[in-house]
């Protein structure tokens, strides 16, 4: 005889509840990672004729890339948190 079906929902140990959300800078966050595309931006800058002797030129356009969607980035962040700001003063 085979044993009955054990089925894994009935395994599971009581749900503890869910944490508090962490508080974060995430405008620090988004500036501190745009800062670093834009140094890697001037570094590759600096060496472009050994990027292009390497057909990889196109990690320049990566990285301006990444400096203007992380400008963006720091934007919405700043927006976000003003919202958050005035929703908690409400």
């Amino acid at each position: 005889m085979l044993p009955a079906r054990v089925s894994v929902a009935n395994m599971a140990a009581p749900r503890r509840p869910d944490p508090a959300p962490l508080e974060t800078d995430d405008v620090r966050v988004v500036a501190i990672g745009t800062a670093l595309w834009a140094v890697a931006f001037f570094v590759l800058l600096a060496v472009r004729a050994r990027l292009a002797a390497h057909h990889t030129s196109w990690w320049l356009a990566t990285c301006a890339v990444g400096v203007v969607l992380g400008l963006a980035g720091v934007r919405y962040c700043q927006r976000r948190r003003a919202a958050i700001s005035r929703d908690r003063a409400r």
